[in-house]
């Protein structure tokens, strides 16, 4: 077979890229072609996304293709979820896009639920609430009188907004509606009685797609501003966890997976979406999937723990991992033990402060060193995966045998070993890129070079190097998730 050469728009919430996906008979390679900043701007007391300088950088990377001569099948694009764009009816956007960390969302929940108890809502949609979800920020506009929304004729998720920009078509992809807190996954369409409280109308989104399906094609003006022809524009899977979850390496449907990287989320994929008491009281959420799957998850705090208390070392040591681990190694195990998702971490002015914080409130001693720091965000991390590991195997309609990490995390050898001692399953780690793979091999999928999710999970599985762990020292790991919930507080 002849090389297929796709093309990734990978965006995050603090950088973007583009990325070529070379796929060869049963294999995929990955090359980066530009990586660029998303800053977020502030003015008048709000926060919100230069969607412009993000289209630019698209075309940026589309122009470097030309110019190499390579020739792309198609194009991807993945962001994070639940922000919008409101256009008017000549099809101009009304008002750069609101940023999720903008503070006008405090206090939308219980507003909200003034028109529609909380119970209902998590009924409908099964998604974890968050004031940033795109039904809150839509009910904040309204309240707040917003003159973009009152003229909007469309609304576009990110990713879709930026495919209207390269081709004039609007659509809704299904993977990032789901995130919005407005679309019911057993009908998998928007929820007309959450929609009316924010006086929005179905209509008023793009037409729905679901992953795989084309959008359109490069419009005239990308084409000469480029330098390539009518090129198609396809719908991955929109919301940048799914097409990295679509891309876990997995041989069957028993398993669970964590996205490990500055924040986390464990999850396991389902056909139905999991909606009762115990979802609710954990605050689970339902997420879109690929072929018509649901994202059964939860949202865990990651590396941002020792990421922060990096950056309060910097000014006396730069620590490398590498000595940050040995350090961690060289001190006694479970000495101190924290919630990683305790209110206190949220974002603190000192990490390290409030690591300690939390200890001495909960009767432990007080990490000092940096090893001894770096021990104890390690061995809680672990643990913290564990309970929500536990949680998943209480609400899944299988049994769960095996735990995939992926993401930038996996890469970390010791938190992955650390992580198969507590969960108790083995754990297989990558790939790093889970994110842009799936991106690029559901663009495969649409021209047929795979027929099911399961090929292109087993494509990619041929063309990376997975690393392997198996559970050991079962009883010291028990011991210490006791003292886990001992220690364990949610008010601090």
């Amino acid at each position: 077979m002849e090389n297929m050469n796709f093309f990734a728009v990978d965006l995050g919430a603090t950088s973007g890229r583009t990325i070529l996906g070379t796929v060869c008979k049963d294999k995929i390679a990955l090359t980066e072609l530009t990586r660029f900043p998303n800053n977020i701007i502030e003015t008048g007391g709000h926060y919100y996304w230069d969607i412009y300088a993000l289209y630019n950088e698209i075309i940026k990377g589309l122009q470097k293709v030309a110019r190499e001569n390579i020739q792309i099948q198609s194009i991807g694009i993945d962001t994070w979820g639940v922000d919008f764009v409101m256009f008017g009816k000549d099809g101009a956007i009304l008002r750069t896009p609101y940023c999720y960390r903008d503070p006008h969302t405090v206090g939308a929940l219980e507003e909200y639920f003034t028109h529609v108890p909380k119970e209902r809502v998590y009924d409908i949609t099964g998604i974890q609430f968050m004031n940033f979800n795109s039904l809150f920020q839509l009910s904040t506009l309204r309240r707040n009188g917003c003159s973009a929304l009152e003229a909007a004729d469309k609304i576009l998720f990110m990713p879709d907004a930026l495919s209207y920009m390269l081709t004039g078509q609007m659509v809704t992809e299904y993977t990032i509606a789901s995130t919005s807190q407005m679309l019911n996954p057993r009908t998998k369409r928007f929820e007309k009685e959450l929609l009316d409280v924010v006086g929005v109308r179905e209509e008023q989104f793009g037409r729905f797609v679901f992953p795989g399906e084309k959008i359109g094609v490069l419009s005239e003006e990308v084409q000469r501003m480029t330098g390539l022809g009518a090129v198609p524009v396809i719908a991955v899977a929109g919301h940048d966890t799914a097409s990295a979850v679509a891309a876990v390496p997995a041989r069957d449907e028993r398993f669970a997976y964590l996205s490990s990287g500055t924040w986390s989320l464990m999850g396991i994929e389902v056909k139905d979406a999991i909606i009762n008491k115990e979802s609710y009281e954990k605050n689970f959420t339902n997420e879109g999937g690929v072929e018509g799957t649901t994202r059964f998850l939860k949202n865990i705090c990651g590396m941002w723990l020792l990421e922060r208390c990096r950056k309060e070392w910097e000014a006396t040591n730069n620590y490398s991992y590498t000595e940050l681990i040995d350090a961690a190694l060289a001190v006694p195990a479970f000495r101190s033990i924290i919630n990683p998702d305790a209110p206190c971490f949220a974002n603190p002015s000192s990490m390290v402060e409030a690591i300690r914080m939390y200890c001495e409130k909960t009767g432990q001693p007080k990490p000092e060193t940096y090893g001894e720091l770096t021990r104890c965000i390690f061995d809680s991390l672990a643990l913290r995966y564990r309970q929500v590991f536990g949680y998943l195997q209480s609400m899944a309609p299988f049994c769960i045998d095996r735990l995939h990490v992926i993401g930038g995390g996996s890469r970390n050898n010791l938190l992955n070993q650390f992580t198969c001692n507590a969960v108790g399953v083995p754990v297989t780690a990558g790939p790093s890129e889970g994110t842009a793979l799936g991106n690029i091999m559901l663009q495969a999928k649409a021209f047929g070079l795979v027929g099911t999710m399961q090929e292109m999970r087993d494509m990619i599985a041929s063309s990376i190097e997975l690393a392997e762990f198996l559970p050991t020292d079962a009883d010291e790991w028990a011991a210490a998730y006791e003292k886990y919930l001992a220690c364990y507080r949610e008010d601090l």
